[in-house]
Parts: structure tokens; C-alpha cells; sequence
């Protein structure tokens, strides 16, 4: 079984201000950037407690939770009803699971430097949308390493904005942007966050 490495931290994930503004910022960027409808069913890539995807729920029908953490799963249950759409949370590390179902749009916050191969990742990503099916990944760009102070299961120093505009296309989306979204505030530094969109 995958280590959930939001355990200890998942009952207090969301008493960073910081933490709660930089996603307001990415779900504001996104909501100005796709356009989302009340018919579309999306699917949150890394959802955790829900940060994003309760910002973005009033704009559609449906979404779909994919976390591989047991705890961060357990505090977005709790929203369910104060959301503005319906919600299905999976429990699976979607990484290394074949999964079928079919989605207008993936969104995603802070959740690809968790992942290794982020050009399978958008490969996933492109199979599993339905046609012009749109994706919205925000992350980190390119840092020195100091953005997490303990281990989470990081492969990636955020991104070089180029290197992941390459890895969406070779994976065939097209129409791929990438903009600047928020930043997160630290003690020790300021780190960019962008958005990148595109269509299947």
C-alpha cells in the first residue's frame, strides 16, 4: 500500500492561509481561462481536501475526486454537502491505475511534482477525456528544492514552463497555454505558480 503522506497533516492542511489563497487564485485563473458549463463532468487530479474543486463545483454538473490519500479523502467526504455540485471520490493512485471512465475535463492543483513520468501523465490525461476535452494543471515553476521542507513523495522541482508545454503536446493536446496563476508565499521566499490549459 502507497504511504499517505498527508496523514499527520490532513486535519490541518487547510489553516494555511497561504495554502487557501494560492488555490483561490488557481481556481479563479481556471474559471477565467475554461469555459465550464453546468452539463460537464471533470475530473480533479489530486484532489486532497477539495480546495479547488469546491471553487469550481457551482460551474458544472459533476466531479470526480482522485486522491490516493485515505485522510485528505476523509476531510473533502465532509463537504459534500456544501457543494454546488455532485461529487464522487476514488481512492486510487492514478498513476498506476487503469481507469476507464471518460471526463470533459481533468483539473489539477499542485499535484504533478508528486508525479514522475509527467509525460505518461498527460498521456493518461489525453485518453481519459472525452473530444475537446480541456485540461487545467497548475503547478510550481522551476524551484531550488526549498519549496517543501519534508518529504511528500516529490520527484519534481517545479517545472520548466517550456518542458511541460512539450510533454502536453507530445501527448497530442492542443491549443496549450501556460500563464501565471498565484505564487505561494513562504518565510524564505516567493514561488510562481502557473497555469496550463489545453484541449484534447
Amino acid at each position: 500500500m502507497a504511504r499517505d503522506f498527508f496523514e499527520h497533516k490532513a486535519d490541518m492542511y487547510e489553516q494555511d492561509d497561504n495554502r487557501v489563497l494560492n488555490v483561490e487564485n488557481i481556481a479563479n485563473s481556471i474559471i477565467e481561462r475554461v469555459s465550464l458549463d453546468r452539463s460537464m463532468h471533470l475530473m480533479d487530479f489530486g484532489s486532497g481536501t477539495g480546495l479547488l474543486l469546491e471553487r469550481i463545483s457551482p460551474f458544472v454538473r459533476k466531479i470526480t475526486a482522485i486522491d490516493i490519500s485515505k485522510s485528505m479523502n476523509h476531510q473533502l467526504a465532509q463537504k459534500r454537502q456544501g457543494l454546488g455540485c455532485e461529487l464522487d471520490i476514488v481512492e486510487i493512485d492514478l498513476v498506476s491505475t487503469d481507469f476507464s471512465e471518460k471526463y470533459d475535463g481533468i483539473i489539477s492543483s499542485m499535484t504533478m511534482h508528486h508525479v514522475k513520468d509527467i509525460g505518461a501523465m498527460f498521456v493518461k490525461f489525453y485518453n481519459l477525456l472525452n473530444d475537446d476535452g480541456i485540461i487545467a494543471i497548475a503547478d510550481l515553476d522551476s524551484e531550488d528544492g526549498s519549496f517543501h521542507a519534508e518529504d511528500t513523495g516529490v520527484y519534481h522541482y517545479g517545472f520548466d514552463r517550456d518542458v511541460i508545454i512539450a510533454a502536453a503536446k507530445h501527448a497530442c493536446f492542443r491549443d496549450v497555454e501556460v500563464v501565471d496563476a498565484s505564487a505561494v508565499h513562504k518565510p524564505y521566499g516567493k514561488f510562481p505558480v502557473f497555469l496550463l490549459t489545453a484541449k484534447r
